[in-house]
C-alpha cells in the first residue's frame, strides 16, 4: 500500500452511489428489454467513470464503488454483503426475511448471536425504529435470505474476474498507480442462516475457506483488498443480554482466526481492514467501545484498518490511540468524513481530525478516509461533496503537519 511522507493520501470505506445510467441498464437488463452484454457495457462505463470522478475529487487511492457487486441481477447498496450470495454454493432462499430469523439469547459460558430484529438498539428504541418518519432507518427490509443447506464452496470467478478487468481498466484509463477492491469478510458472511454445520464457528471457517479464492483473485491481480467484516464490531449489539467486554473478545477471537486463516501466505501490506459498527441510520447507543475490541482488531493479518472515526457517536475514540500501540509495519484509515448525517464537513474540522491521529501515529501512516460506505446512506450529490472536503481537509493537514 502506499505510503506518503510529502501528503496525507485520501480513500474511503468502498461503497459509491450508482449512477442513474447504472441503475437504468439494471432496469432494463431485468425487465428483459436489455440484454446481459448490453448492461456488462453500462457497468465497465460506470466502473470508469467513478474512478475519474474519485480521481477528481482529490481521491488517491480510489475503489470500484463496489458497482460489480450485486444480489442476483440487482443493483442496491446493501452489495457490500448480499453479493456474495451469488457467488457461493449451497445456499437456498427459504422465503424468510432478515428480520424473520428466530431469536436466541446468550448465558453464561454460550455467547450465541441472536436475530437482526433482536439487536438491543432496536429494542430500546423501538418506536423510532418503526416510525418511517424519525429518519432511524436500517434501509429497505430485506427479503429472501438465504440458509446455508451444504458443503460451501466459492462459484464466483466469473464474476470476480469481471470486476477486476473493469476496475483495472478504469485505473489506467485515468492513471491511477494503486486502488482497491472489497471484499466481505468470514464473520459478516456466516450471518446467513446455517442449516449445514454442526456450529457457527464451523461455519465461519468453511465461509473463510471459500471467501480466501476472492481474497487471492484481487492481491493477484495487483489490487490492495480490503476486507469488510463490520461483524467483528457490530455483533456486540447482536447478542442479548448484553456480554462482558471480555466474553465478548473471546466470542470474536474464533472469528478473527478464521479470517487470519482465510488470509494465510497473502501479503500484509496488500491488505487492509475495515471496522465499523453498522452504517445504518440509528442511534446506536448498544456499539461495543473501540478500546473495547481494538486490540482483537490489531490480531487480523492485516497492514492496515480503517474504522469509523468521524460519526458523534465514535468520533472520541481517537483518545484509544493514546495507550494503544500501532505495530510499526501498520497504517491506519480513520474516518474523517462521516455517512451518518447529510452535514458535510467543514475542510477545516476534516484537518483537525486527521491531525490528532497523524499526532499519535505518524502522519506518514494515516490515510484519510470515510466512516463507511456512502452510496446509500447519504444523497450521491452529498456523497461526492463528502469526498471532495475529505481531500480539502487532507491538504490542509499535509501543509499543518
Amino acid at each position: 500500500m502506499r505510503k506518503s511522507t510529502d501528503a496525507i493520501l485520501t480513500s474511503h470505506a468502498g461503497s459509491l452511489p450508482r449512477p442513474d445510467s447504472l441503475i437504468e441498464a439494471n432496469h432494463q437488463r431485468e425487465t428483459g428489454k436489455a440484454d446481459e452484454a448490453t448492461f456488462q457495457k453500462s457497468l465497465t462505463a460506470a466502473v470508469d467513470d467513478v474512478v475519474r470522478r474519485q480521481v477528481a475529487a482529490g481521491i488517491t487511492v480510489p475503489g470500484d464503488g463496489e458497482y460489480g457487486k450485486s444480489m442476483g441481477s440487482k443493483v442496491n447498496y446493501r452489495a457490500w454483503w448480499s453479493y456474495s450470495f451469488s457467488r457461493l454454493s449451497n445456499l437456498e432462499v427459504t422465503g424468510l426475511g432478515l428480520y424473520d430469523f428466530p431469536a436466541r439469547r446468550s448465558s453464561p459460558g454460550n455467547t450465541v448471536l441472536s436475530s437482526f430484529a433482536d439487536r438491543r438498539d432496536r429494542q430500546r428504541f423501538a418506536a423510532a425504529y418503526s416510525d418511517p418518519e424519525s429518519g432511524v432507518s436500517t434501509g429497505p427490509r430485506a427479503t429472501d435470505w438465504p440458509f446455508c443447506i451444504g458443503p460451501i464452496s466459492y462459484t464466483g470467478q466469473a464474476a470476480i474476474a469481471a470486476d477486476i478487468a473493469n476496475f483495472k481498466a478504469a485505473l489506467q484509463a485515468n492513471g491511477v498507480s494503486e486502488g482497491f477492491m472489497t471484499s466481505i469478510g468470514p464473520a459478516s458472511c456466516a450471518r446467513i442462516g446455517n442449516r449445514h454445520y454442526k456450529s457457527d464457528d464451523e461455519f465461519v471457517f468453511a465461509c473463510a475457506d471459500a471467501m480466501r479464492e476472492e481474497y487471492k483473485a484481487i492481491i493477484d491481480a495487483g489490487l490492495v483488498l480490503q476486507i469488510d467484516d463490520p461483524a467483528i464490531a457490530e455483533n456486540f449489539d447482536q447478542i442479548n443480554p448484553e456480554p462482558t467486554a471480555e466474553d465478548y473478545r473471546k466470542f470474536t477471537m474464533p472469528k478473527v482466526e478464521a479470517l487470519n486463516h482465510a488470509l494465510r501466505g497473502l501479503p500484509k501490506d496488500r491488505i487492509r481492514f475495515h471496522l465499523c459498527w453498522g452504517s445504518w441510520h440509528g442511534p446506536h447507543t448498544t456499539d461495543v467501545p473501540m478500546r473495547d475490541i481494538v486490540d482483537v482488531m490489531l490480531k487480523i493479518d492485516a497492514g492496515a484498518y480503517s474504522f469509523e472515526a468521524g460519526n458523534v457517536r465514535h468520533e472520541h475514540e481517537w483518545a484509544v490511540w493514546k495507550d494503544t500501540k500501532l505495530p510499526d509495519d501498520r497504517l491506519i484509515l480513520p474516518g474523517v468524513v462521516s455517512h451518518a448525517t447529510n452535514v458535510v464537513e467543514h475542510p477545516e474540522l476534516v484537518a483537525e481530525r486527521i491531525g490528532r491521529f497523524a499526532r499519535l501515529v505518524g502522519k506518514e501512516r494515516v490515510i484519510a478516509s470515510t466512516d463507511c460506505g456512502l452510496g446509500g446512506r447519504v444523497h450521491r450529490d452529498i456523497a461526492w461533496a463528502k469526498l471532495e472536503t475529505l481531500a480539502q481537509g487532507a491538504a490542509i493537514a499535509s501543509k499543518q503537519l
